[in-house]
């Protein structure tokens, strides 16, 4: 079976975003919510004071990994450039949650964020690596 990988990054998958650290240490490796959608970029969002936020600003690129762990397992790595990062909106926060809540906790959820503390990065996939163990 061949993986199609943007149609499975456009999944709603937790993601593992990584990107640079300080010299002598390994990457920064977390988890985050994130929107795909095939031809387009990938957007996460964050609080823009955490640690997260300033490696990413700062190396101006990130790695997200998208994977399903059960039969048949699928990974989809993505990694590229910032090309835009805003203060996030509430049409933003609603995208990107909606694809991991009920849509009817959605509208809620947002309400009750903070959102002029959240930041949302756009990176724009330049580099994919994608495997398919098949079926068992």
């Amino acid at each position: 079976m061949v993986l199609d990988r943007e149609s499975f990054l456009a999944e709603p998958h937790i993601g593992a975003l990584a990107v640079q650290d300080e010299e002598g240490r390994g990457p920064l490796a977390v988890p985050v919510w994130y929107h795909y959608t095939p031809g387009g970029e990938v957007a996460f969002l964050t609080d823009g004071d955490s640690r997260k936020a300033q490696l990413v600003t700062k190396a101006g690129r990130f790695t997200l990994l998208a994977q399903r762990t059960i039969p048949t397992y699928r990974y989809v790595s993505v990694e590229g450039p910032v090309i835009s990062s805003n203060p996030t909106t509430p049409e933003e926060m609603a995208k990107i949650v909606g694809r991991y809540m009920h849509e009817d906790a959605v509208d809620g959820y947002v309400a009750q964020s903070n959102l002029s503390v959240l930041v949302t990065f756009h990176m724009r996939p330049e580099r994919w690596l994608s495997a398919d163990l098949g079926t068992i």
